[in-house]
């Protein structure tokens, strides 16, 4: 009898131990795979790629080493705050209706679906637990998705901004090869990753800066943005991007993730004034400003772009930084008041109709 409760915890390491080895499995494939032969040719020929990286137009200065103490300090207080205290609320969502209209619907994070006047493209999807390469390890969902992946509509497109693990995400894009026929728009080198996963080359489209492809009537322009990439310790193997969505007679702007620069005012000298904007608005330090916009940032860039509704993402669903839980939203909210800007914060899975959009009602400060 004595030796039972070592029994079982010999037991439970082993259980443990074998999860272990579970999960690290896929964490080779997490890390996706490095352009070859005609993919490598394009990447090459990029007028962004030169020794051996992608460039930004305006250079981003990332995390230094004289920064690094003092975010490490900054990380072991104010927990509590990067947290909500009650849950996220969720609102079921039922895409397809009225699709004749511009709707956005934004499952949280940077993962949104646009449903353009009959056409659905669906941006960022991320529906795993953590964005990780690892299932024990990570920033882990601070709440569900608001609808399983199996319940989307039929999409046109699947678009994604870069190959982060908190827009890019393995098992999410395998679900989507089987549940869905659409293609993949990924910025060039992207397309390896995906191939690598199971997604069959010919549903892979890749684009550089101001390359556009066509699909079902949709017109999808791949726009410069100010960021990086990299899934492994090697970075900027692959390109990052904002985008363009051009409908018959609509149009839409997704951020991304980027640091605020001027090239914003040429997107929208060339391609605006859109009707919409999906804007990155979280995740922000003052250690890392050129690569991920303050919520004001945010807000100018929308002006910039010469947006009409402005719908926040990059918040809310996963802790990747410093500030407070509702910092974004209520930085935003303040931002776009001084600057009459029209906004809309949906709560996960709320389907926003940008032809009228809902009142911001600060549901976010009731559970902070």
């Amino acid at each position: 009898m004595a030796k039972r409760p070592r029994t079982r915890t010999v037991l439970a390491l082993a259980a443990l131990g074998a999860a272990a080895v579970w999960a690290a499995r896929d964490v080779p494939a997490q890390l996706g795979a490095r352009a070859r032969g005609e993919r490598r040719a394009r990447i090459e020929e990029s007028p962004q790629f030169s020794g051996g990286k992608f460039r930004n137009t305006v250079p981003a200065t990332m995390i230094t080493a004289t920064s690094m103490p003092k975010v490490a300090a900054a990380t072991l207080t104010g927990r509590e705050a990067r947290h909500p205290h009650q849950p996220i609320p969720l609102v079921t969502p039922v895409p397809g209706q009225d699709a004749s209209g511009l709707h956005v619907t934004w499952f949280g994070h940077s993962s949104a679906l646009v449903e353009i006047e009959g056409r659905r493209i669906l941006l960022d999807p991320v529906w795993s637990d953590r964005c990780s390469p690892s299932r024990l390890t990570g920033p882990r969902r601070l709440h569900e998705p608001p609808l399983p992946l199996r319940e989307l509509p039929p999409l046109d497109a699947v678009v994604i901004s870069h190959d982060h693990y908190d827009h890019l995400d393995m098992t999410t894009i395998q679900n989507l090869v089987d549940l869905q026929a659409a293609p993949f728009l990924v910025p060039l080198g992207v397309g390896a990753h995906l191939e690598r996963w199971g997604v069959p080359p010919t549903r892979i489209i890749e684009l550089d800066w101001n390359e556009k492809a066509k699909v079902n009537g949709v017109e999808l322009v791949a726009t410069p943005a100010r960021h990086f990439s990299g899934r492994g310790f090697s970075r900027d193997e692959t390109l990052w991007a904002s985008w363009v969505i051009n409908g018959p007679t609509r149009k839409v702007f997704y951020s991304g993730d980027t640091g605020y620069f001027p090239g914003f005012a040429e997107i929208g000298a060339e391609h605006g004034p859109f009707d919409a904007t999906l804007v990155q608005v979280g995740a922000y330090g003052d250690a890392w400003p050129d690569i991920h916009m303050l919520p004001e940032d945010g807000v100018a860039m929308h002006v910039d772009v010469r947006g009409g509704l402005m719908i926040p993402v990059h918040w809310a669903t996963f802790n990747l930084a410093l500030h407070d839980w509702p910092e974004p939203a209520d930085r935003t909210w303040r931002e776009a008041k001084a600057r009459g800007v029209t906004l809309a914060i949906p709560r996960p899975g709320e389907r926003v109709d940008v032809d009228n959009p809902p009142p911001v009602d600060g549901w976010w400060q009731q559970i902070a």
